[in-house]
């Protein structure tokens, strides 16, 4: 039987009654997960794990795999709303959905979002059919390649500069020796822990993720009600045909950038998210928009957020290779109801393959679904006076923080960070530069460490391949390209005007024909 008459097989068994509805149903849950700050789908998937016990195999990835796609989307409410990313992947999500909320055009964003995440998740569900030979290629992703594509990555910290290019690397070099507190990877020692035990594995990014954004908005939103008083306003749900026609390309994008990023093992989703923010900011005709409520800045993230949380699979599925901690858990799934991710899952259990991909495409359809009418009820939230509201978003927050590991400590993390988000944003200097470099920094770190132990020491083990040399390449011109543009700028600027400049500039002639 070809792909095409698996698939088949595979939607007959996922369109009757009982999986249908455990497919809403773990798409209600991804929903709510996604919109608890910190409590991720890894969390909520181990929580639920052992009521897929009494379950089929089926029935209990379907279930599973629903509560993946579902949070991806519910992550962006609390972003567009609140500026609250529900989790780290929502973060981009945040520069620009928050002020489209803040314009009255939170309905635009929810709805385009949701519309880019059903694209992306088709996307990759298209790609997870065709690409098995592709996810192979990921193998081929050693410690240098890592290296070259973190690097690649931090080099376009400079794209997410909304004003002025010292102060984003100020706040990237602020990521960077955040993401270096812990265990020293390579001599075993503590590092910048200040003799803290819970500094010992790393800065938990989530609180820090929420602090940063969450209580530092919270507190630029006090300080501007007391100004402003008036409840946001809310306009019209459905976006326009204008916003439609500048989502085209960023979905598009999205989709193809995400599915790539989500066939990396250990590629987080905030790498994703950014680099699609990055790149339309890049290619967009409206540049000066980015920041202030730019409707590319929702679209090519949340596409790319879906379309990862799909193709992320492909590695499991096909080479039995978790490529996240979320993965992870759902290869615990499969190994307790008896099945083997790899190259022999399509052969000993393709009817259980076929229907987990199928059912893939009915929790897309069913999230757009849901999405599209539930964008009034999230909207709701802003009618809330802001007395009330503010008090609700602290409660959230500070039980999302606790929830992570049942720690006190999490909860001063999130408010250190909150009051330094607070003081960067007094400052003008921008926030998502240093999510990002929190998250890509220890990557990097260990990527680099690894090879060079690998190769002894040589550093030649960084361009040693095409696709790391490619990567190195890439980010050393874009470093280039970067410091000669102001004197670029600045040499046009100055250039004398030419003749034709020299003629508009002419006095007007005097008709002497005139009375």
């Amino acid at each position: 039987m070809d792909a095409l008459g698996h698939l088949a097989a595979g939607f007959a068994t996922v369109l009757t009654p009982a999986n249908l509805a455990l497919a809403f149903l773990g798409c209600v849950l991804g929903m709510l997960v996604g919109v608890l700050p910190g409590f991720g789908p890894a969390a909520a998937m181990s929580l639920l794990l052992p009521i897929t016990f009494t379950m089929g195999p089926t029935s209990a990835i379907i279930v599973l795999a629903a509560i993946l796609y579902g949070s991806a989307y519910g992550g962006t409410i609390t972003a567009v709303l609140l500026n609250v990313p529900g989790e780290t992947s929502s973060v981009a999500t945040t520069l620009d959905g928050y002020r489209m909320a803040r314009q009255g055009r939170a309905g635009q964003a929810l709805s385009i979002a949701a519309i880019g995440s059903f694209v992306g998740g088709l996307v990759g569900l298209l790609g997870f059919i065709l690409a098995t030979p592709l996810s192979r290629l990921a193998l081929a992703f050693g410690p240098a390649e890592f290296f070259g594509l973190t690097l690649l990555g931090l080099v376009l910290v400079i794209g997410l500069a909304t004003g002025s290019v010292a102060k984003a690397l100020v706040s990237a070099a602020i990521g960077l020796a955040v993401g270096v507190v812990g265990i020293d990877p390579g001599a075993g020692i503590p590092r910048f822990t200040m003799g803290q035990p819970d500094f010992y594995d790393g800065i938990n990014i989530i609180p820090l993720v929420m602090g940063l954004f969450g209580i530092s908005e919270l507190l630029t939103s006090i300080e501007r009600s007391a100004k402003t008083p008036q409840p946001l306003r809310v306009n019209r749900i459905l976006p326009s045909r204008t916003d439609l026609r500048r989502s085209v390309l960023p979905i598009a994008r999205g989709s193809v950038i995400g599915f790539f990023i989500g066939l990396l093992p250990g590629s987080p989703g905030a790498t994703c998210s950014f680099t699609s923010y990055v790149v339309e900011k890049r290619f967009s005709k409206h540049r000066g928009e980015f920041g202030k409520g730019a409707i590319e800045g929702v679209a090519g993230p949340e596409t790319a957020n879906n379309s990862m949380a799909i193709s992320a699979m492909i590695p499991m599925f096909t080479l039995g290779i978790p490529t996240s901690a979320t993965m992870a858990v759902m290869m615990g799934a499969f190994t307790i109801n008896g099945l083997v991710p790899g190259p022999l899952l399509f052969q000993q259990n393709a009817d259980v393959a076929w229907a987990i991909i199928a059912s893939m495409f009915v929790g897309n359809v069913i999230l757009l679904v849901l999405n599209i009418p539930l964008v009034r009820i999230w909207i709701a939230f802003l009618r809330i006076p802001y007395r009330v509201l503010y008090v609700v978003v602290f409660a959230f927050l500070l039980l999302g923080a606790y929830s992570l590991d049942n720690s006190v400590f999490n909860i001063y993390v999130m408010l250190f960070f909150g009051l330094l988000g607070y003081a960067l944003r007094k400052v003008d200097v921008p926030l998502a530069p240093a999510a990002l470099t929190i998250v890509l920094g220890p990557i990097m770190e260990s990527s680099l460490r690894t090879a060079l132990s690998l190769s002894r020491g040589d550093l030649s083990v960084l361009v040693g391949s095409p696709m790391s040399a490619t990567l190195i390449s890439l980010a050393a011109l874009l470093l280039v390209g970067a410091a000669v543009r102001p004197l670029v700028q600045h040499l046009l600027s100055r250039q004398p005007a030419g003749p034709a400049a020299a003629l508009d500039q002419s006095p007007p002639r005097v008709d002497s024909s005139a009375p």
